[in-house]
């Protein structure tokens, strides 16, 4: 066994992606001392999206006071990373403006929330010469189609008589207008790509508003305006863009800012993990690896949906380097072998309690036990590649 790759999202609530790699890799030193194991901190475009490019492009980070939803000012991060191939490059979680954390629950609202802070975290790095945009979409507080962000850019929406409308979720079935002539001129030449990690088109009863607005505080009637305002919306859009966003899957991620995304600014909707493992170079890294191990908290049927580990199979299995999985709790283990993982491991010992396996050290103990059984009784001493 000469490389080794380890690429493993978070155990959430337990061990952090650079933990886990750290852990995997003194196992690996432990049965194969002359082993060369490569760690790549990993995420889903979510919650340490920022921490795992920074460290991986050596990037810097950036404090900023913004809008938060609800209008009032909070101070966000973000990062300016060198993307190898792209240059200059702002690494965005849109949680830190627009997130739904943000609020005091008995607050949250969405026919009055905004993107319009995640807009601002945009223009800053527009200020500070960037050019590519790495964009997170997850955990919002908002339901108004992006219109706020794209505010905070220069865009104005304007109703039936041309008054100018807050950007809100209570405004997107008012927008009879579009008046771009205020965009900024720094986002000429500027890419965009938006981690999208749901399928859900703008608008419909598996649209935005319907699946999501009622984790964002909205009411039934809520939801029934607000999907009427996202259709609305979806009209004005293809009027002035030419991009019918109605039935775009990931359109509806973020209640509506992916497909906003993609219309005005002409984002690249792609899975979170995927967006991650080509800005840190996965395929250059992972060349010439005997094995890699991924992972997550959990792995069911939803690890189909673009997460982490099966998004690290792919391009294992591009390179014709088998993969093992790591996680605290595997379900649906048929459904996931027949993806072509190599093995998928529970670390945990079956009957323990899960408020005790998610304990830090036991979750490291059982971690790291887990991989030296494992690569012992497979591999032995061998130094070759992974046995087929």
């Amino acid at each position: 066994m000469k490389k080794i790759v380890v690429a493993a999202d978070s155990f959430k609530g337990s061990l952090s992606s650079r933990e886990i790699a750290t852990i995997v890799a003194e196992a690996v030193s432990d049965v194969f001392p002359d082993c060369l194991t490569v760690c790549l901190e990993m995420a889903d475009g979510g919650e340490g999206t920022i921490d795992a490019l920074c460290r991986a492009l050596e990037g810097s980070r950036i404090e900023v006071t913004v809008s938060n939803p609800l209008g009032k000012p909070v101070v966000a991060e973000y990062a300016i990373v060198n993307v190898p191939g792209e240059g200059t490059t702002a690494v965005i979680e849109m949680s830190k403006a627009s997130g739904l954390t943000l609020i005091p629950e008995g607050l949250r609202n969405p026919l009055l929330t905004t993107t319009f802070g995640t807009g601002e975290l945009i223009l800053d790095a527009l200020g500070r010469g960037c050019k590519h945009f790495l964009i997170g979409i997850g955990g919002s507080a908002t339901n108004d189609g992006g219109i706020g962000m794209l505010a905070a850019l220069g865009w104005r929406f304007q109703d039936s008589d041309g008054n100018e409308l807050p950007p809100v979720g209570a405004s997107l079935g008012k927008i009879n207008s579009i008046d771009s002539s205020g965009r900024n001129p720094a986002l000429e030449g500027c890419s965009f790509v938006t981690a999208c990690d749901v399928d859900n088109p703008f608008c419909g009863p598996d649209g935005a508003a319907f699946v999501f607005a009622p984790q964002k505080g909205a009411g039934p009637e809520e939801v029934l305006l607000l999907d009427k305002g996202l259709e609305s919306f979806s009209s004005v859009i293809l009027e002035c863009t030419g991009v019918d966003v109605k039935e775009i899957p990931g359109a509806g991620a973020a209640v509506g800012l992916g497909g906003a995304l993609l219309a005005f600014l002409g984002a690249k909707l792609t899975p979170g993990a995927e967006m991650v493992l080509d800005a840190i170079g996965f395929d250059a890294q992972a060349e010439g690896a005997d094995l890699v191990i991924t992972g997550e908290g959990r792995m069911d049927f939803q690890t189909l949906k673009g997460k982490a580990p099966l998004c690290v199979l792919h391009h294992a299995t591009r390179l014709g380097i088998p993969t093992v999985s790591l996680a605290g709790i595997v379900t649906d283990y048929d459904l996931l072998k027949d993806l072509g993982y190599k093995d998928i491991l529970c670390i945990n010992p079956p009957g323990l309690p899960p408020e005790t396996a998610m304990q830090p050290a036991v979750a490291r103990h059982n971690l790291s036990a887990t991989v030296i059984d494992y690569l012992s009784e497979h591999l032995g001493a061998t130094d070759g590649p992974f046995p087929g």
